[in-house]
């Protein structure tokens, strides 16, 4: 059994496993953190960034002004923004028999994959991960298709010339596998090839049955366990064990793994979810009440349900109720919905509200008073509406595309106004840069509710897998950080790691497999007890495996005799842990020993029997 991992991002993750004769991608993600390598796309004309420089270097050998642009000491490439796929050259992924999806940002690849690899499988996820995923898919779409660039940059992606380009860019990697955003039929088609499943529905293909269990970090966010009649697998990716509107992390299905795969924890390990909100809030208040705005870049779907709950308790108390919330996205009034409309999937506490009924979210409340406004851009009705200070919530949170590219540029001249990251995917400061020199406030506020160090060090004492697989960043301190070994996972035995293009061979202690017997075949059989509670039968039988399943079918089992001659033999099997297989063919009082490294004939001083007996045995390995 077998690993190969086709992302380099921890949160991100794009893994195959090859599981008993089954190919299953686990996740798609989407690393979106090279859009931050392009120059932003505005709404409506910049002349600043129209009139950028472009990029000559210092001998002047290499001019590359239409592709490249400088701001502010760095360089931009000036085309649509692209994003790295997941590698595609490791393994043949026309192969991939099912994908299953962890939660919605991890499947912002999908259309790349089902749509240009030959992909012919089965897509599993819950329904809120399959709805909420779409908006996040049509709603980069959208961003791209509404600001088209004439012009494709590619010429700065050649080796020699890429090598000779200032950091940051020279250091990009895997840049030959960077594509632009897919169209939005491509969504349409790959997301038509997805099946819906609820928590803890068990799905079969041959003999490996898949069931999800609730993550907790998302709406339908979930967790997978993969396994055979023997063999157990458990994927553990963007868990939560926090109390957020999504229902709580299933825990003791995950116990008695063979091998757990662990990803998806929380990416800023030393920030406490709790301690950010108060710092967003108060933050928030001390810039609206100098008359400033404030503009927070998010995803569309999220974090932004419980900031929005946040604020409207802290609003009032804090004497800024008639303070205005602007939701700016093409899919902010679907996002809003289903967030009311997928009452099963969340929390015990917000289900109980809809049966009083009473919304989930208080922010049904806040668009009945007028205190939230959404709009699917700033042209239209927000721009008679729009009214001052105000809070701007709007994507992308890499400030290349999107609505909140505008407000960069109306706001960013002001000192009174605040811009608030609490999206942790970005680096703030590269995400910063090409706006620079900025004079507006800058204040992270990264909030992350997945699964921190200490608590999936607990998590794992608790369910004790016999093997974890991580990606390499968790078995290591962090490079800013070297002495904090309690920011990295330590772990008897020590886990498996794994990085970009990895493959990984998976320890597996059990050998066994199921088999079935055919009624006429059982009925034949005479058992003999040898010892008290312990009988045994002699077999002879034909094993024939299909779909994962196997079947021993009646039938004469025949070996040619060292004269040519055909005698039907019968034999007994037995299975051990310490020996392997042992067949006794009793006519002629003969053992085969099958083990994993070597095959053993004993019978009495008959070497032609032993000769012919090796012969037929490779015979059939060679078949194998």
């Amino acid at each position: 059994m077998k690993l190969y991992c086709l992302s380099g991002h921890p949160t991100l993750p794009c893994n195959v496993l090859k599981f008993k004769s089954t190919t299953i991608m686990l996740d798609c993600g989407l690393d979106t953190t090279a859009a931050l390598y392009f120059l932003p796309l505005p709404l409506v004309h910049s002349p600043r960034l129209s009139k950028l420089p472009g990029w000559v270097s210092k001998d002047g050998a290499v001019n590359l002004e239409k592709e490249l642009k400088e701001c502010s000491g760095r360089v931009f490439v000036d085309s649509q923004p692209e994003f790295c796929l997941p590698e595609k050259e490791l393994l043949d992924l026309s192969t991939i028999d099912v994908i299953l999806i962890s939660n919605y940002h991890c499947m912002m690849a999908l259309p790349y994959i089902t749509e240009h690899t030959g992909f012919t499988g089965t897509v599993y996820a819950t329904e809120p991960t399959l709805q909420i995923g779409r908006l996040l898919m049509e709603e980069l779409v959208t961003f791209m298709e509404r600001v088209p660039k004439a012009q494709a940059a590619t010429c700065w992606k050649n080796k020699e010339i890429q090598r000779l380009l200032p950091g940051p860019l020279k250091d990009a990697v895997d840049v030959w596998s960077w594509r632009k955003c897919y169209s939005v039929q491509e969504v349409n088609s790959a997301l038509s090839k997805v099946q819906l499943v609820g928590y803890s529905q068990k799905e079969l293909f041959g003999a490996v049955q898949v069931t999800p269990l609730s993550s907790g970090y998302s709406l339908g966010s979930s967790n997978w366990i993969i396994q055979s009649h023997y063999e157990k697998v458990s994927y553990v990716s963007g868990s939560s064990l926090l109390t957020t509107h999504p229902q709580p992390m299933e825990q003791s299905s995950l116990k008695n793994s063979d091998v757990l795969i662990l990803t998806g924890l929380t990416q800023i390990p030393t920030a406490n979810p709790d301690g950010m909100l108060g710092e967003f809030c108060s933050n928030l208040a001390m810039t609206i009440r100098a008359g400033g705005n404030v503009l927070v870049p998010c995803y569309s779907s999220g974090v932004i349900y419980d900031l929005l709950e946040c604020l409207y308790q802290f609003m009032d108390s804090a004497n800024l109720g008639s303070t205005p919330f602007y939701f700016i996205s093409p899919v902010a009034n679907s996002s809003l919905e289903f967030s009311q409309i997928f009452a099963e999937w969340l929390c015990q506490n917000k289900q109980s509200k809809v049966y009083l009924p009473e919304p989930p979210f208080p922010h049904a409340e806040l668009i009945q008073t007028n205190k939230l406004k959404h709009y699917p851009s700033i042209h239209g009705d927000f721009s008679s509406e729009f009214r001052q200070p105000c809070v701007v919530f709007t994507g992308h949170p890499s400030l290349r595309f999107g609505d909140v590219v505008h407000f960069m540029e109306l706001w960013g001249k002001s000192s009174l106004n605040t811009i608030i990251f609490t999206e942790p995917d970005f680096s703030y400061l590269d995400a910063l840069a090409p706006y620079q020199p900025l004079a507006m406030k800058c204040v992270y506020c990264p909030i992350d509710t997945r699964l921190n160090f200490h608590q999936v060090s607990k998590l794992l004492k608790d369910i004790q897998p016999l093997h974890v697989v991580c990606p390499e960043p968790y078995t290591q301190p962090p490079p800013a950080q070297p002495h904090r070994s309690d920011l990295m996972l330590e772990l008897q035995p020590p886990p498996m790691a794994y990085r970009r293009c990895s493959v990984l061979g998976l320890p597996f202690r059990r050998r066994y497999e199921r088999i079935h017997l055919l009624p006429e075949l059982a009925r034949s059989l005479v058992p003999s007890e040898i010892k008290a509670g312990v009988s045994v039968a002699t077999v002879s039988a034909v094993l024939q495996s299909k779909d994962n399943k196997h079947v021993l079918q009646v039938s004469e089992c025949s070996v040619h005799d060292s004269l040519g001659n055909t005698e039907c033999l019968k034999c007994m099997i037995f299975t051990s842990e310490l020996y392997g297989h042992i067949l006794h063919l009793q006519t002629e009082d003969v053992l085969i020993q099958l083990e994993e490294d070597a095959t053993h004939i004993i019978c009495d001083n008959n070497e032609p029997l032993r000769t012919a007996l090796r012969d037929l045995v490779l015979r059939f390995l060679q078949k194998l």
